[in-house]
């Protein structure tokens, strides 16, 4: 019988995606989320499925957490408020989950006897890099936000544990993610762009030639679904990148992809934005290590996304419920 997977933070953006390769896989899942953002609906259809149990719970609060583990399962800790804009509107609320909240996690789980961990990283944890360099794993980290200096900091602690913990960690260092999800985003790069160029807006565009990473919400799922499966002492204590070369883009080279689609749509360039990133990175690691190639380029991510839009799935009347906005 297959281990019952722990998704920490597992109603959202990659946390549903994930759940549906997990639960047709045959796994027991039971995700720990306390719907931070009012996203209820995006779980409806799991509760169907026998395999899978759902538990309002918040990382802050240590007891209702502690009885939700135990020694023989798996987690996956997806949880936090992600992305820079919204751990910079809500500082305190960032502090408490990104910090004290994942902390609890960890030691519980340490605490319990579980082995099997993964952590789920960022690679914005590079910051500014030269344009001539593919930041790889062993960069040097220069995390300009909260949430990414909160990551730093967590990936730290893990790593200090080998040889003196039972967890076996692996850390995952997410690209910007793009693509469908039952919990949709439309406050992300590629998505974002997209939706606005598809409904007829003006498109403001910041710093246009920075650079970024990106990866499919479907890519990110398989390659977790990869790390539960291998062999634990290959990649226990190890650092992934999670992406693909082919995937490194400017917001410029993004436009010009939905553009294609969209040959009449307005764009406006404005420099001095305020979110200074810009980073190329390496993903030959994970290629080598486990074998992984993104099946989603951009330019795909693009046209399922515009196919959406234009099917009516979504409702912008309430624009706001698609994204890491506000807090409920």
């Amino acid at each position: 019988m297959k281990n019952k997977i722990i998704l920490v933070g597992g109603a959202g953006y990659i946390g549903t995606v994930l759940t549906n390769h997990l639960l047709l896989m045959g796994y027991e899942v039971l995700c720990l989320d306390n719907l931070i953002y009012d996203q209820s609906e995006c779980i409806k259809s799991f509760l169907k499925n026998k395999n899978y149990k759902f538990a309002n719970i918040d990382i802050r609060n240590k007891n209702d957490l502690s009885e939700c583990f135990h020694e023989n399962c798996t987690v996956i800790l997806l949880a936090g408020l992600v992305g820079d804009p919204i751990s910079k509107k809500y500082q305190i609320e960032s502090d408490e989950i990104n910090l004290e909240g994942i902390f609890n996690v960890i030691n519980i789980c340490e605490s319990k006897k579980i082995k099997r961990f993964v952590f789920t990283s960022t690679c914005s944890n590079y910051g500014i890099t030269d344009n001539n360099v593919r930041a790889n794993e062993n960069h040097e980290l220069n995390p300009l936000s909260l949430y990414a200096k909160a990551k730093v900091q967590i990936e730290k602690y893990l790593l200090e544990k080998k040889n003196f913990s039972n967890l076996k960690p692996t850390i995952l260092r997410f690209a910007t993610a793009f693509g469908l999800s039952p919990r949709m985003r439309f406050d992300l790069t590629v998505n974002e762009f997209t939706k606005d160029l598809v409904l007829g807006k003006e498109l403001v565009v910041y710093d246009a030639h920075t650079w970024r990473p990106y990866c499919h919400t479907v890519d990110f799922a398989r390659l977790i679904c990869q790390t539960i499966t291998i062999d634990i002492d290959k990649i226990s204590f190890e650092v992934f990148n999670v992406g693909d070369n082919s995937n490194n883009f400017s917001k410029k080279m993004i436009v010009d992809e939905v553009l294609k689609y969209i040959p009449n749509g307005k764009v406006k360039y404005l420099e001095k934005g305020f979110d200074k990133r810009n980073y190329i990175v390496d993903f030959s690691k994970v290629n080598l290590v486990l074998g992984f190639k993104a099946s989603y380029s951009v330019q795909k991510g693009i046209e399922e996304i515009i196919a959406e839009i234009k099917k009516g799935t979504y409702d912008f009347r309430t624009e706001n419920q698609y994204g890491n906005y506000n807090l409920r």
